[in-house]
């Protein structure tokens, strides 16, 4: 066989790396906080803690969605009825934002635990990182 009809070698395949995601320091980004209550905060630390510790991290699901859920509750208070208050938006205005949020935040707590109940261990102990960054 000809040398000029040979087929060069193929490269050898490289091992597939997993990336992880671009980070950038915290003080470069732009960012919101929100204040929720020491209690939260305990009661927050005190699951992550559970489920990172746990054999059968899976077995502390639903602890993890009602926090997320309970988080969620509280941001929105912070982000969106608190200001309504402060701007003296009136009690009617309150009322109907109020009921409003508290009929949304239920929808999202279906989905929320619907999804984190679906999760396995890694994907449990990604969100309990993700939420000590936050809370950083």
């Amino acid at each position: 066989m000809p040398a000029s009809s040979k087929r060069p070698s193929k490269p050898s395949a490289k091992p597939r790396v997993k990336r992880e995601a671009k980070t950038t320091s915290s003080s470069s980004r732009p960012f919101l906080r929100f204040y929720h209550s020491e209690s939260l905060r305990a009661k927050t630390l005190a699951v992550l803690t559970a489920l990172e510790k746990a054999k059968n991290k899976t077995d502390h699901r639903n602890a993890l969605a009602d926090i997320v859920v309970e988080l969620t509750d509280s941001g929105m208070e912070y982000y969106f009825l608190r200001p309504l208050k402060i701007a003296n938006a009136g009690f009617l205005t309150e009322k109907s934002a109020s009921l409003g949020m508290a009929a949304t935040t239920r929808v999202l707590g279906s989905v929320i635990r619907t999804i984190i109940g679906g999760m396995d261990s890694p994907q449990l102990v990604s969100v309990c990182s993700y939420l000590r960054q936050l809370m950083k």
